[in-house]
């Protein structure tokens, strides 16, 4: 038994030194993950205290909790959590299935040219930043010289300013996100359609299918498990929409239906330097989103044999 372990540590040790180099590199990643990641939840002690910066995070006194009491207690938390779950079903809803969808037409194209024309545009959003997506939306969008007042004018319309319209501004934040996600959100899912095996369609053209009872009957169920996973993800970052598209696109007239948690944590602790209350706030965020993602997990492995663990 001794000689065994000998010759299994080794080899061990032999195979190790051969992917050194790759133990290089991923240690690389450890490293970044550990500064920028691990790290910084040190910091979530200032949800306990009532830091301040001259004192330091560890020698400030701790507060008996009285920040979670006033987020509890504050009207524009209650507001901030309601828009936020909005907005997250509404994503759910619509923008959930979108790329899905853009998905099995990319697959269904059989002209490769118009294929990879068609894609590379539908990524080309993704990679342009919320900052000049915004000021292309506010110049379409303008009453005063954009082109989609002024289209709605022509067709009888009432132009309406979406960008200060309470009932359509959440329509805007969702559409605009699909617009910008969408085609980048293809690439997971025309990844899982790559592997699915031909014969599979070719026993279903033997037996008389179309293309459209490929789809349900083959495709379909060969992307449970990738829109599984994705769907678990998304639902543990119901909380977390992203700030950096309302946060370009809102303004103070239309907060009572777009602010969200993440813009509200931006205002209280970078604009207001209430940096306790700020990270309570986010530390609830997180804590709710993990506990959501770890019901739904659970729920979902009592139906089928997927999930994250």
């Amino acid at each position: 038994a001794s000689q065994l372990k000998r010759v299994l540590r080794k080899q061990t040790i032999r195979r190790g030194w051969r992917m050194r180099h790759f133990y290089v590199l991923l240690s690389t990643a450890i490293l970044l993950l550990i500064l920028f990641k691990y790290r910084p939840m040190y910091g979530i002690l200032i949800a306990f205290k009532e830091f301040r910066v001259g004192t330091g995070i560890w020698d400030s006194e701790w507060n008996n909790f009285l920040w979670f009491e006033r987020i509890f207690s504050d009207h524009f938390f209650w507001r901030a959590l309601r828009n936020t779950i909005i907005l997250s079903l509404l994503k759910l809803a619509v923008a959930f299935p979108a790329p899905i969808i853009l998905a099995l037409l990319f697959n269904e194209v059989q002209n490769l040219t118009y294929k990879r024309i068609t894609q590379s545009v539908s990524y080309l959003p993704h990679f342009i930043s919320w900052v000049i997506l915004s000021g292309i939306l506010r110049e379409l969008l303008s009453i005063s010289r954009g082109p989609v007042p002024f289209l709605m004018e022509q067709l009888g319309f009432e132009a309406i300013n979406f960008l200060t319209n309470k009932p359509t501004f959440r329509g805007l934040l969702v559409l605009t996100g699909i617009w910008q996600g969408v085609g980048f959100g293809t690439i997971i899912y025309l990844a899982a359609l790559s592997g699915i095996d031909p014969q599979l369609y070719e026993s279903a053209a033997i037996d008389g299918t179309n293309r459209f009872q490929n789809v349900i009957h083959i495709t379909i169920p060969s992307l449970i498990p990738v829109i599984t996973i994705l769907l678990l993800l998304s639902i543990g970052n119901i909380l977390e929409q992203g700030g950096d598209q309302i946060l370009n696109l809102y303004n103070p007239v239309v907060y009572e239906v777009s602010d969200i948690l993440d813009t509200l944590v931006l205002r209280s602790g970078i604009q207001q330097a209430k940096y306790g209350y700020a990270t309570a706030m986010q530390l609830f965020q997180n804590m709710v989103g993990m506990a959501i993602l770890i019901v739904a997990n659970t729920v979902i492995r009592r139906y089928n044999e997927y999930g994250i663990w």
